[in-house]
C-alpha cells in the first residue's frame, strides 16, 4: 500500500529494511565488491551531448543511505518523487561506493524484493544507470567530532565529506542527530521528505 507524500515511513517496511541491512553489515561472510568504478558522464536525453567533467562538477552531489535508496528504487514511495526527478534530470549527482551497491544487492537477494514482486536485477540496473560510483572514502578527521553512534552508518558521513556532497539523506535517527555538526563542515543531513531539490 502506498503512502501519501510526507507521511512517516511505514513501520513494517522500515523494520524489514533495517533488519536486512543490519544482518548484512554484521554477517562476517558478506563480501563487498572490490572494483572501484570511475565516474563517467551520462548522456543527456533527446540526443543532447555528453555532460562534460566541468558541467558535472558544477552539479551538487548527494549521498543516500540504503533505506532511502530502497524507498526510491524498490518501494517507489511517493515521498521519493522529488529526489527521483532531481537525479534523473541531473539536477543533482547521486554518489555512492561499490560496497554500498553490494549491500543493496545482498538485501535484495535475501528476499526484500519479493515483498514487492520486484526483480532485484532491475533494481540494481536502475542503481547503475543513475549513480556516480566513487572509491571508498577515508576516515573522517577526529577533530571534526562527526561520529555516528551506529558505526555501520559512518561510511555515509565519510562519503559526503570526501566528495563535497551538499546533502546526506536519511531517516536514521543516529545520522539525523548529527545534522548540526555536519552543517558546520559543509553538508546537510535531512530526511528525504524534508529535502528540497536545487532550483
Amino acid at each position: 500500500m502506498q503512502q501519501a507524500p510526507g507521511e512517516p515511513l511505514d513501520k513494517e517496511r522500515s523494520r524489514i529494511c533495517r533488519k536486512a541491512c543490519d544482518y548484512i553489515r554484521r554477517n562476517p561472510k558478506r563480501q563487498a565488491a572490490s572494483t572501484n568504478l570511475t565516474p563517467t558522464p551520462r548522456p543527456a536525453s533527446h540526443g543532447e551531448p555528453l555532460l562534460t567533467s566541468v558541467r558535472l562538477a558544477a552539479i551538487p552531489a548527494i549521498v543516500l543511505d540504503t533505506n532511502v535508496v530502497l524507498d526510491w528504487l524498490l518501494f517507489r514511495d511517493p515521498s521519493s518523487a522529488p529526489l527521483a526527478a532531481a537525479i534523473t534530470q541531473q539536477h543533482v549527482r547521486w554518489v555512492a561506493t561499490a560496497s554500498m551497491r553490494s549491500e543493496l544487492a545482498d538485501v535484495l537477494r535475501r528476499g526484500l524484493a519479493a515483498t514487492r514482486n520486484a526483480d532485484p536485477a532491475a533494481t540494481l540496473a536502475a542503481w547503475d544507470l543513475h549513480v556516480e560510483s566513487r572509491d571508498e572514502p577515508p576516515r573522517l578527521p577526529g577533530a571534526l567530532a562527526l561520529n555516528c553512534t551506529d558505526s555501520d552508518d559512518q561510511v555515509f558521513l565519510e562519503l559526503a565529506y570526501a566528495t563535497g556532497a551538499r546533502w546526506l539523506l536519511s531517516r536514521d535517527r543516529a545520522l539525523l542527530r548529527l545534522a548540526r555538526r555536519a552543517a558546520a563542515v559543509g553538508f546537510a543531513i535531512t530526511a528525504p521528505e524534508r529535502w528540497s531539490p536545487p532550483p
